[in-house]
């Protein structure tokens, strides 16, 4: 078996790739300002997705910088190549289809990157300490390893939601049933650890919003919108019966129109030093 063994619990159908390219748009400003790229940095990044954080990784390292994408899903590619090329970028990164654990670089690529990094995949692996291992034998000598990833129980809504609260708690058991782990985010620096980087810094990025602020809308939509992708997973687990899976997603949409509705949640942030 393939040890990242990855299982996309969302799939890849257009309504899915239509919400993560909005979230990127919440997301990528935050994730950007943490990593901190240089002009002319070596970035890898693993688990790429759709590519947009990727291509803003390049403009960030300029064109004396080189990045190079990963991703396991012919389905993503795909997006992710005809996104670039529709935002007039395409040829910017250097996009490879992959595992996460055998990664597809040259002899003289391993050890030459300045910045290895992931983010949201560690959750959908079976083995993240082979994930990061990978990733850390990518990175130079003092290179840096950043990870971001979620951890779901981080989810707080107020006022209270239990129908809402009941559907999140069956979804992130769901990935038990994968061998998947969904706190893996508090475990990025012991991950780091264990793979033989040094730690270096941990943080949150903030990913949450209220009633009257112009995010609201599209954070409440990527919130349904993981429920309802997440809905066959949640099903055939057993997790939750599909009507108390619809309750939990109307008590969600009537919610957000309450003027003092507020949500926070936080993505996991951690970096290491490849010694």
């Amino acid at each position: 078996m393939d040890p990242s063994d990855a299982h996309y619990i969302h799939g890849t159908r257009p309504e899915e790739q239509h919400r993560l390219s909005v979230l990127n748009r919440l997301l990528n400003e935050a994730s950007l300002s943490q990593i901190r790229v240089r002009t002319g940095e070596k970035i890898l990044d693993v688990g790429c997705g759709l590519g947009q954080l990727t291509r803003a990784l390049a403009r960030a390292a300029g064109p004396a910088g080189r990045v190079v994408g990963i991703e396991r899903d012919p389905e993503q590619m795909d997006e992710a190549q005809r996104q670039a090329k529709a935002d007039g970028e395409d040829g910017v990164v250097d996009l490879r289809i992959g595992d996460a654990v055998d990664l597809p670089l040259d002899d003289d690529e391993w050890g030459t990157f300045d910045i290895v990094h992931a983010r949201f995949l560690l959750e959908h692996v079976r083995d993240p300490l082979a994930v990061v291992g990978a990733m850390i034998r990518a990175a130079r000598s003092g290179g840096r390893i950043v990870l971001e990833d979620d951890d779901h129980d981080l989810l707080r809504f107020f006022p209270e939601l239990p129908e809402t609260r009941r559907l999140w708690e069956a979804y992130f058991r769901t990935y038990a049933k994968f061998g998947r782990d969904p706190y893996v985010g508090r475990r990025l620096v012991a991950l780091l650890h264990e793979a033989g980087a040094t730690p270096s810094g941990n943080t949150w990025l903030f990913f949450g919003s209220c009633a009257g602020s112009p995010n609201f809308e599209p954070m409440v939509a990527n919130f349904v919108g993981v429920l309802q992708g997440a809905r066959e997973s949640v099903l055939a687990g057993g997790a939750l019966p599909d009507p108390e899976i619809e309750a939990g997603i109307d008590a969600l949409r009537s919610w957000s129109e309450r003027p003092d509705a507020a949500l926070w949640y936080a993505t996991c942030w951690a970096e290491a030093r490849r010694p």
